[in-house]
């Protein structure tokens, strides 16, 4: 099958309309340690929205021809733009939204090279380096803006959702948008949209004009999750673990939608981090949620999470079924709880510095066969370094499901081996088979090939 694509020549608007000869050199450096092959990928990513795949390899394979360029000239820069999905255009003329993510991507995939080259060295990989890191890269996107309410409610949960799923997301947006509350997901379809595209509703019935649509990714699986249209905030960190720290350190409150591996992913990141002894006392309101037809969903996420992490780790969060009213006024409450907190404590509205991430959070996981083999999945050790290990286990199985280099690795060297206690494994195995069979694995219509193996 043959996907239009179209040709073009783009110049930014407002920033980054001169770059060095340095800069424009990392852009051009096909080289392992050069950039131009991740500013590909991603901004093939940005203008395949609408699109959506959740294969970051097939997108690359379906626009093979594809490449972006710089053009340095007296009166600043262009991208020289070839066989780029025509969706991305109207009337040959780019969306403006993908031409403002276009630009965000260069500037995030810029400013971190050069912070990271900045700081190398044995600090940058200390848990208060990283942290700085994060902080630099969001001040560096204008997302950490000074306010005297805290409303970011940060919407966690899958790409691949059903229809009536989707709709409660749209529904619990709304609430939240007509309570004055911004959105911030992870940018793609799914879950991630539906929050944004409700929230806009409210947003237009208080007459709020300064919504904020902040969208996550990072390099990895923004190919598989292009950022929807509504984001008008897209901020690229370069890892998983960064990407889910910028969440917690930029949010007030999180919703947890039904969703697959990903989603489990991020439930035990924030379980895991709340459950460190130093965050004990810090507010943070969690709420998982969907609608009548998802409530055994939630139970067995329950289920896990008792099985696994424990009773203390099931008080950190409350469950609402088919409520979006109470959803949103929940997350509100929540907020003012954190206002005050954050207020008696001096602690910002824009940055949780407070919160203790422990270093096994923050600390890169790249999930190699070895990697995932040689996971810690017993229950000798604390709940919170328990939860970092099933962190990396969940991680592992979304990247040999979406991320290029993944699928690459699975389709080498086979599936990948997860060992453990049958504590951990026997409730772990029958989460994902209830993910693989509610096909929250991949989009409808796809047929799901696990990548992963259970060992006892």
């Amino acid at each position: 099958m043959e996907y239009p694509v179209i040709d073009t020549l783009i110049a930014p608007e407002g920033r980054l309309e001169v770059l060095s000869r340095t800069e424009i050199a990392k852009l051009l450096d096909n080289s392992q340690s050069g950039l131009h092959q991740v500013f590909r990928n991603c901004a093939l990513a940005v203008l395949n929205c609408g699109n959506y795949l959740d294969d970051g390899k097939l997108l690359l394979e379906r626009y093979p021809e594809f490449d972006i360029n710089i053009i340095q000239r007296e009166r600043g820069i262009k991208l020289d733009i070839k066989g780029a999905p025509a969706s991305a255009f109207v009337d040959e003329k780019m969306i403006r939204g993908i031409h403002e993510h276009l630009f965000s991507v260069l500037r995030d995939i810029l400013f971190t090279s050069d912070e990271f080259t900045a700081h190398a060295g044995i600090a940058a990989y200390s848990s208060v380096a990283i942290t700085d890191f994060v902080f630099h890269i969001l001040r560096n996107a204008e997302v950490l803006q000074r306010t005297p309410n805290p409303n970011m409610v940060v919407c966690w949960g899958g790409h691949s959702i059903s229809r009536t799923e989707y709709d409660y997301t749209k529904k619990v947006g709304y609430e939240i948008g007509l309570r004055s509350m911004d959105i911030c997901t992870g940018c793609g379809p799914g879950a991630m949209k539906g929050p944004m595209k409700g929230a806009t509703i409210g947003h237009a019935k208080q007459r709020i004009t300064t919504g904020r649509y902040l969208g996550i990714s990072e390099p990895g699986i923004i190919a598989a999750e292009s950022p929807n249209p509504i984001v008008n905030n897209l901020v690229i960190l370069p890892d998983i673990e960064k990407r889910l720290e910028a969440f917690v350190r930029t949010g007030h409150a999180i919703v947890v939608f039904p969703g697959g591996a990903g989603t489990a992913e991020e439930i035990l990141y924030i379980l895991g981090i709340l459950l460190h002894p130093d965050n004990k006392e810090i507010p943070f309101p969690l709420i998982f949620t969907g609608p009548a037809e998802s409530a055994a969903y939630f139970s067995q996420i329950h289920e896990f999470i008792g099985a696994t992490l424990g009773e203390v780790a099931q008080n950190r969060y409350q469950i609402i079924i088919d409520d979006p009213a109470l959803v949103a006024h929940c997350a509100q409450e929540g907020i003012q709880e954190v206002r005050e907190y954050r207020k008696l404590h001096s602690d910002a509205y824009y940055f949780n510095w407070k919160l203790k991430i422990d270093h096994a959070f923050q600390q890169p996981f790249l999930p190699s066969h070895e990697a995932m083999r040689s996971l810690n999945l017993h229950k000798r050790q604390e709940s919170h370094d328990l939860a970092a290990n099933m962190r990396r286990a969940f991680s592992g199985i979304v990247a040999g499901n979406v991320k290029v280099q993944g699928i690459a690795a699975i389709e080498k060297f086979g599936l990948f081996e997860i060992h453990g206690e049958p504590e951990i494994m026997d409730p772990m195995d029958g989460l994902l088979s209830a993910f693989v069979e509610q096909q929250r694995m991949k989009l409808p219509g796809s047929h799901y090939q696990p990548c992963y193996r259970i060992v006892r």
